[in-house]
């Protein structure tokens, strides 16, 4: 292990851990080591000392989270996992965020295929009736659904769409099970999505992404197909926008 290696252990430990002998324990370097790079890292501002022997992440840490959270562009850092799902399955990819009781398409990704989709970037899209919403509430409690069921009122897009709570609830704990949700016609008749949840730094659930196809492209075996495909990108796409 470099000495550059061990300056990053000490400082990602820094995040969960105050006492020198905690931060020793859990990056496996001796309490002299450690304490030379917390030093170190007070000298740089990276750090501070509590004053009873204790560190705790220093001012710089959250100037430099600042700039940086400034220029983050999540659509920019998943764009390697979407590009890839696009490549792999060959349809439309997209990539959207909640925000409130809908999410927004913030990136899409055009299909291998002679036709388009007729959704585009800044498009808001319903929560109950798509595989991006459902994969986005099924990760609430059932009674936070209810609350969202009664403010949306369940609009119906399509006949396939489940326009009462115990339907959607219903279906919401399969795609619990599952880790996809999909959207078989439910919010646009021809069109099939799956699609999974995407996580923030924090571990917080903040949208999803979805593969979409045309109807006649593929059965209904073949979309819960796509499922695993799915949630390995959405994974992807989560780390890269850093979460644990």
């Amino acid at each position: 292990m470099t000495a550059l290696d061990k300056a990053f252990d000490v400082l990602e430990s820094l995040a969960e851990h105050e006492r020198v002998t905690d931060i020793a324990t859990a990056t496996g370097l001796p309490k002299s080591t450690v304490h030379r790079i917390l030093r170190a890292l007070v000298d740089r501002g990276f750090a501070r000392s509590d004053g009873n022997g204790g560190y705790l992440p220093g001012p710089r840490i959250f100037t430099l989270a600042g700039k940086v959270t400034h220029r983050f562009d999540p659509a920019r850092q998943a764009g390697p996992a979407l590009a890839r799902l696009r490549d792999t399955t060959g349809h439309t990819v997209h990539f959207a965020l909640r925000t409130g009781d809908e999410a927004v398409y913030i990136e899409k990704l055009m299909g291998l295929r002679p036709y388009q989709m007729t959704s585009r970037i800044g498009m808001t899209i319903d929560l109950h009736s798509t595989a991006i919403g459902k994969a986005i509430l099924a990760a609430q409690t059932d009674d936070e659904i209810t609350a969202f069921c009664e403010r949306s009122g369940l609009p119906r897009r399509t006949p396939n769409t489940r326009t009462t709570p115990v339907a959607l609830l219903a279906d919401l704990a399969q795609v619990r099970v599952r880790g996809y949700a999909v959207d078989d016609e439910e919010n646009e008749a021809g069109i099939v999505c799956v699609g999974a949840a995407v996580h923030d730094h924090a571990g917080r659930l903040i949208g999803g992404i979805s593969v979409s196809t045309l109807r006649h492209e593929v059965s209904t075996s073949d979309a819960y197909a796509f499922g695993p495909t799915v949630v390995a990108a959405a994974r992807e796409a989560s780390q890269s926008l850093g979460a644990p």
